[in-house]
């Protein structure tokens, strides 16, 4: 027996300074970068323009795998099982602190298999209506109109951000069961569906909603952020017309295994800072809808809890359930 441990004990010695190596070294081959959604989303452009400057300046290759399904469930389940190196990024959004409470029983634990980089960014919904068909010219006339007739709202998906936008607008219009919840698979068909007059309302990211407001088919009534788009200047928050329950902003994050090593951590959390504060990459990503937010680790980590908690007592309290 103390022969063993002895030979264990020296392993152990042994293998210190190659893992010493392996870290002061890192990164020494390609990073994998998994989004769990379909490419061109919201979340896939960010984690493309952050990829891409990071594979600039740590000289190897970062490469963006989609991983779509299940909810975004299938992309971070692969991330959580994978060796905690710092070798795999995970891409999340607002949808991924949803899920916590959506589905109890993943098959991997959020707030115990990942740790947070960086939040990247943000970006805000808007409350829209056909602007050919709806009567409402503003929050308020929609917000009596849900009280008074039976109308049909689309989302991107049951837990999505849109949905929950929605289910904050049931709540705080007091309309009940006169909003009927239509989900779709993504945001793209239920914005067409809007403009082409067969849903009422939406409360949609704006990044997908903003041609058909600048072409005239949508009329926008509010914003969901805290302060007025400079995308969408003339269109008041909901704060400004009286209704700041309805707060809600859309973001995404990149986290990776709680399990990798600090030094690796700190140096994934440089890299990915170094990134999305280059003024090229901070251009590209405003250009798209977002605000750029850039926060460290612990700022991040603090934001992702307190986010997952917040959203949890609105599923539960809207009964929102996955089909």
């Amino acid at each position: 027996m103390i022969r063993r441990r002895t030979t264990l004990g020296l392993a152990a010695t042994l293998a210190l300074p190659g893992l010493a190596r392996a870290q002061q070294n890192f990164p020494d081959r390609q990073l994998r970068y998994i989004v769990p959604f379909a490419p061109a989303g919201l979340t896939d452009i960010m984690a493309r323009l952050v990829a891409q400057k990071m594979s600039q300046n740590i000289g190897q290759p970062v490469v963006v795998d989609n991983r779509a399904g299940g909810n975004a469930l299938i992309g971070a389940d692969m991330a959580a099982k994978a060796a905690p190196d710092g070798y795999t990024l995970l891409a999340i959004t607002l949808t991924h602190a949803v899920n916590y409470t959506l589905f109890p029983n993943a098959p991997y634990d959020f707030k115990r298999d990942f740790t947070a980089l960086s939040v990247l960014g943000s970006l805000p919904l808007v409350v829209v209506v056909n602007a050919e068909k709806s009567p409402a010219r503003n929050l308020a006339q929609l917000m009596e109109l849900a009280r008074t007739r039976t109308l049909n709202g689309g989302t991107s998906g049951n837990g999505s951000p849109p949905h929950l936008g929605l289910e904050l607008f049931r709540q705080v219009s007091r309309a009940g069961d006169n909003i009927t919840h239509v989900p779709y698979r993504g945001g793209a068909p239920g914005v067409t569906d809007l403009a082409a007059g067969n849903l009422d309302l939406m409360v949609s990211n704006l990044p997908e909603c903003l041609a058909q407001i600048r072409g005239g088919r949508l009329r926008p009534l509010a914003i969901t952020s805290a302060e007025r788009h400079p995308l969408v200047p003339e269109v008041p928050t909901v704060r400004e017309v009286g209704v700041a329950e309805l707060e809600i902003t859309n973001w995404t994050a990149v986290l990776t295994q709680s399990g990798t090593p600090q030094p690796i951590r700190a140096k994934l959390e440089a890299e990915v800072q170094k990134a999305i504060h280059d003024p090229d990459t901070t251009r590209r990503a405003q250009e798209g809808g977002f605000q750029v937010l850039g926060w460290d680790a612990a700022k991040s980590g603090q934001f992702v809890n307190a986010e997952t908690d917040r959203w949890a007592k609105l599923v539960r309290e809207a009964n929102i359930k996955v089909d």
